[in-house]
C-alpha cells in the first residue's frame, strides 16, 4: 500500500521541525548547515559554489551601500549592516516588525578564496557578493600519461 501525502507536509517532516523548535530552546541555535529559523534582524542568506567562485546572497531591504562593511579573512565572510531607526519623533508606532541597529554574519567558507578579487554589488535590496577562488582551490584536469 503505498500513501501519498499532499496538500501538507510530511508527518515527519513536521516532527523534525518541532524537534528542532523544541531542543533549540534548551541547547541554542542548530549548528551551521541545519535549518533553523531566521533570527530577529538576521537577513536570509544563500551561499552558493560555481566553478570558479563562491557566490552569497543577502536580503537586505532599505539598506544602502554605506550601512554595509565586507570583509573575508581565515576562511569566513564578515557582513555587517547598521540599519538607522527612521522613526520621527512624536510618531506613534502601531506595528514594528522590520529591525533596526547593528546586525552581523559570518559565515564559514568551503574552499579558500582570492580576498583581493572579491566583489560585492547591491541591487533591489538584493546583496550580492561574489567570492572568486583561490588559484589552488580550482579544480584542475590531471593529464594521465600513456604506459610505452
Amino acid at each position: 500500500m503505498t500513501v501519498r501525502y499532499r496538500g501538507f507536509r510530511h508527518p515527519v517532516a513536521q516532527l523534525r521541525d518541532e524537534m528542532d523548535r523544541l531542543l533549540t530552546g534548551f541547547f541554542g541555535q542548530p549548528a551551521e548547515g541545519q535549518w533553523r529559523p531566521a533570527t530577529r534582524g538576521q537577513p536570509a542568506v544563500n551561499l552558493w559554489e560555481q566553478d570558479d567562485a563562491l557566490v552569497a546572497e543577502l536580503e537586505v531591504p532599505g539598506v544602502t551601500a554605506d550601512q554595509l562593511e565586507i570583509s573575508v579573512a581565515h576562511g569566513e565572510l564578515s557582513i555587517q549592516i547598521e540599519r538607522p531607526d527612521l522613526l520621527e519623533e512624536g510618531v506613534t508606532c502601531h506595528r514594528r516588525e522590520r529591525p533596526v541597529g547593528s546586525f552581523s554574519r559570518v559565515l564559514r567558507l568551503p574552499t579558500d578564496v582570492d580576498a583581493s578579487s572579491v566583489r560585492a554589488e547591491l541591487s533591489q535590496g538584493v546583496l550580492t557578493i561574489t567570492l572568486p577562488k583561490a588559484e589552488e582551490a580550482k579544480p584542475r584536469k590531471i593529464e594521465v600519461a600513456a604506459a610505452s
